[in-house]
């Protein structure tokens, strides 16, 4: 795939994200209950991000929304730790590098947001994400932080910024 850029997301984006993200857990039969398949605002990605210390992002390529992420304050746990959410990748994307890219540009917005940590949840069966979440930085948790409401992940990490 060439020619893609990371941007933020914009409300036109609402509908192929949340296709996108349903696409993906589709393909790897990922648990739809206690995940975020089921977070309430996964069709209005762009109003749910529009908050302070939030922001979401978009691989687009050839006018095709083809991968996803972003970052937020952890729910109820302590102000200076975000969470690393919905990041999914049309198949197409992966093994490209842009996971990478995508990653480093989460990050560098969570710090100037000031952050001093973030967190993730993963499915222990999602191994290239794990292991791009270990190249970046990430340890293993043996407790979830926060609350979530994603009972169905339970692989957890962390990374101090």
């Amino acid at each position: 795939m060439e020619n893609w850029t990371i941007r933020e997301i914009k409300k036109e984006d609402n509908q192929a994200v949340a296709q996108l993200i349903r696409s993906v857990f589709d393909e790897m039969k990922i648990p739809k209950t206690g995940t975020a398949y089921e977070d309430p605002y996964l069709d209005f990605m762009f109003e749910e991000y529009n908050k302070p210390r939030s922001i979401y992002f978009v691989v687009e390529s050839e006018d095709e929304i083809a991968g996803c992420c972003g970052i937020a304050p952890l729910e109820n746990s302590d102000s200076n730790i975000c969470e690393l959410q919905k990041m999914y990748f049309l198949p197409k994307t992966r093994g490209l590098g842009i996971g990478s890219k995508m990653m480093e540009k989460c990050l560098e917005q969570a710090k100037s947001f000031g952050f001093e940590k973030c967190y993730i949840e993963t499915m222990p069966f999602m191994h290239a994400a794990q292991k791009l979440y270990k190249k970046s930085g990430f340890v293993y948790l043996d407790a979830p932080l926060g609350c979530t409401g994603h009972n169905s992940c339970p692989v957890w990490m962390l990374k101090i910024l």
